[in-house]
């Protein structure tokens, strides 16, 4: 071979190198941002998932503090409806026996 061929395959394997090198690189650093962007988008996922559970429990919270209110107000208005015939028939009964008192 002649030197210059020799030259030349020297200069093709040094070339084949540095882009092996630069590509090689350029993987790493792919590889890099990949896993930066995923870390990212797995946090940005997380806070999302936090800012729903919130939301969801405030949600859940009003839901049952309004269930309580419907359900103390039900029992109100059926304890007052009670109080009154409970009062209806005391005063029957009280009736009732004064009129055995009276009529002996």
């Amino acid at each position: 071979m002649s030197f210059e061929a020799i030259l030349t395959i020297s200069e093709a394997e040094e070339s084949a190198k540095r882009r092996i090198a630069a590509a090689q690189a350029a993987a790493k650093a792919a590889q890099a941002d990949a896993v930066a962007e995923g870390e990212s988008a797995m946090l940005a996922a997380a806070q999302r998932a936090a800012e729903e559970l919130l939301q969801l429990r405030t949600k859940s919270d009003e839901k049952a503090k309004a269930d309580v209110e419907q359900l103390a107000s039900g029992t109100e208005n059926k304890k007052a409806a009670m109080r009154a015939h409970s009062e209806a028939r005391m005063e029957r009964a009280a009736d009732l026996i004064v009129e055995r008192i009276v009529n002996g």
